[in-house]
C-alpha cells in the first residue's frame, strides 16, 4: 500500500525565480507589440475561470475531447499499458484525468506539474481524495524547462506525458517545438505522449469559443492584470482595459488582446510603460493545426505520431506519440 498523499511530503518545488518572471514581464511590455505570457493567466482564480470556460456552450474543445476519449478509452489504455507513471503538464480540470485514472492498469504514480501552487495542490488534493491508492507527486515548476521527476515507491515501467486540452496551441510553433523537446526528455526511454491538439476549422466556430456571451473569457483575460498587480506590485487599472479575441487566418490562430481604453502609464519595477488609446496588449495565441502540421512539428522534437483519434466533425484530435 502506498503512503497517503501529503502536501508537505509530496510537493516537489522547482526554482521559480520571481526576479526572472518580473524581467520577463518588463521585457514583454517594452516590445513594440506589448505582450505577456499566457502562463500568467493561471493563479488560483485564473485556473478556476478557465475551468468555467471549459463548461461554456460556445467552447467546443473540452466537450469534444471528452467525447473522443470516451469513444476510444479502451485503445488508449491498451497503448499505455500497465504500471506507467502519468505525468500531466498543467493540472487543469480533473475530468479527463479522472477518465484515465479510473482505467489505467496498476498505475505507478500520478505526477501533476503546474506553475500555480494553489491550483496544483487543490488538484492533487482532489485526486488524492478520490483515488487513495494512487501515489500522487505534484511538481511545482514551469514545464517549459526540464524538471526533476519524483521517485515513486513503485518503479514505473514507462512514463506517459499527458497534455490534454488545446494548450499546445498557446505557444508559437517554435515554443511548441521546444516544449515538445522537454516532453521528449521527461518521457525517457520507451516513454510516450498523449496530447490534445485543436484542429483548423471554420473561423466562426473558433471565434465564438473565445467570445462567449457570458463574458467568462473576458474575465479570465483581465484577471491576468489583477494577478500581476498582486504578485509584482504593478499598478494596472483593470477597468481601463477591455478583452478582444480575433482569428488570424493567415497564421491559423486565435489572438487574445487587452486593449487600452485610454492613454495611460503603467509602472512596474521602476519602469514607466506608456499605453496609447486603443493600443493592444497581446495575452495569448491559440494555434490550430492540421494533422500534417502537428505531425511534422512532433517529428522535429523526436516523436512520431502513432495513433490519432478525432470527432466526426474533425474539430479536435487526441494524439498518441512515441519517441522515435
Amino acid at each position: 500500500m502506498s503512503p497517503p498523499y501529503s502536501q508537505a511530503a509530496a510537493l516537489t518545488e522547482q526554482d521559480l525565480s520571481v526576479a526572472d518572471e518580473l524581467s520577463e514581464i518588463v521585457e514583454g511590455l517594452r516590445k513594440t507589440q506589448k505582450a505577456l505570457s499566457p502562463k500568467f493567466f493561471y493563479d488560483e482564480r485564473g485556473s478556476k475561470l478557465f475551468d468555467a470556460i471549459c463548461e461554456l456552450p460556445e467552447y467546443y474543445p473540452t466537450r469534444t475531447e471528452l467525447s473522443i476519449m470516451r469513444a476510444h478509452m479502451d485503445e488508449i489504455v491498451a497503448l499505455i499499458g500497465p504500471q506507467a507513471s502519468l505525468i500531466e503538464f498543467g493540472s487543469g480540470s480533473s475530468l479527463k484525468t479522472n477518465m484515465l485514472l479510473r482505467r489505467l492498469d496498476k498505475l505507478a504514480a500520478y505526477v501533476p506539474v503546474d506553475i500555480s501552487r494553489e491550483h496544483l495542490l487543490a488538484a492533487a488534493d482532489s485526486i488524492a481524495a478520490e483515488y487513495p491508492g494512487i501515489e500522487i507527486w505534484p511538481v511545482l515548476a514551469d514545464f517549459m524547462q526540464p524538471f526533476e521527476l519524483p521517485n515513486p515507491s513503485v518503479m514505473p515501467l514507462r512514463n506517459i506525458i499527458y497534455f490534454p486540452g488545446s494548450t499546445i496551441g498557446n505557444f508559437s510553433p517554435d515554443e511548441a517545438h521546444e516544449l515538445l523537446k522537454v516532453m521528449y526528455l521527461e518521457a525517457g526511454e520507451d516513454g510516450a505522449l498523449l496530447i490534445g491538439v485543436d484542429l483548423q476549422k471554420d473561423k466562426d466556430i473558433i471565434e465564438l469559443a473565445y467570445n462567449d456571451s457570458a463574458g467568462v473569457t473576458a474575465e479570465f483575460n483581465l484577471n491576468m492584470l489583477t494577478r500581476i498587480n498582486r504578485e509584482f506590485e504593478t499598478n494596472f487599472n483593470v477597468d481601463l482595459f477591455e478583452h478582444r479575441a480575433i482569428y488570424n487566418e493567415q497564421h491559423g490562430r486565435m489572438e487574445l488582446y487587452l486593449d487600452s481604453k485610454c492613454e495611460q502609464i503603467v509602472r512596474i519595477d521602476g519602469h514607466s510603460i506608456r499605453f496609447t488609446k486603443g493600443e493592444a496588449l497581446l495575452t495569448e495565441h491559440s494555434h490550430k493545426y492540421t494533422l500534417g502540421q502537428f505531425s511534422a512539428m512532433a517529428k522535429r522534437a523526436g516523436f512520431v505520431v502513432d495513433t490519432v483519434w478525432t470527432d466526426p466533425d474533425r474539430l479536435f484530435s487526441v494524439q498518441y506519440c512515441l519517441r522515435s
